[in-house]
C-alpha cells in the first residue's frame, strides 16, 4: 500500500482540480526530475508522445533527457475538465533547442490519481511548432510562472 499523500485528494472539485494543475505546472517548471517524480505513484504508467514509461525511475530518466534537450523551458497548464479522480489539462510550453531554434509545444494530458493524490496514469499528446524568438509569449524568469502572468486562455492559446 502506498503511504505517500499528495493533497489535494480526489474526489476533485473545480477549485481543488485547479490547485492540482497549478502544482503540477510549478513542479515541471522547477526542471527537477526528482521533485516532479514524487507527484506520481512508484508504479506510474505514462504515455508521452511515442514513449511508454513505467515507474518513477523511468520518469526521472525521461525528464532528465527532456530538459537536457529543451532548454529555456517554460510551461503553462490549464484545467480542461475534471471528474472524481481524473483531471484533463491542456498545456503549452516554450523551449529552445541547442541549435538556437525556439519551439512552442502544445498538448493535452489525461491524469488519473490514486486515493492519496498521486498520479498513477498520465497520457500526453503533444505537437511542436517552430517559432521565431519574437513570437515567444513566456518571458518570466526560469521557475514558477508568476501569479499575474496570463493563462493560456488569456494569451489566446
Amino acid at each position: 500500500m502506498n503511504l505517500e499523500v499528495r493533497p489535494p485528494l480526489p474526489p476533485f472539485t473545480r477549485e481543488t482540480a485547479v490547485q492540482k494543475v497549478r502544482m503540477a505546472e510549478n513542479g515541471w517548471n522547477s526542471l527537477d526530475p526528482q521533485r516532479v517524480a514524487l507527484a506520481y505513484t512508484p508504479d506510474t504508467i505514462w504515455r508521452n508522445r511515442h514513449e511508454f514509461l513505467h515507474g518513477r525511475e523511468q520518469v526521472i530518466e525521461f525528464l532528465s533527457r527532456k530538459w537536457e534537450r529543451e532548454v529555456e523551458y517554460r510551461l503553462i497548464k490549464e484545467l480542461w475538465a475534471h471528474d472524481n479522480n481524473r483531471i484533463a489539462v491542456r498545456f503549452a510550453y516554450e523551449w529552445l533547442d541547442h541549435l538556437g531554434q525556439w519551439y512552442r509545444s502544445y498538448g493535452n494530458e489525461n491524469w488519473e490519481f490514486d486515493a492519496q493524490g498521486l498520479m498513477h496514469h498520465r497520457l500526453a499528446s503533444i505537437n511542436d511548432l517552430a517559432i521565431a524568438e519574437s513570437e515567444r509569449l513566456f518571458h518570466w524568469p526560469q521557475g514558477n510562472r508568476p501569479d499575474d502572468h496570463p493563462s493560456l486562455s488569456e494569451l489566446g492559446l
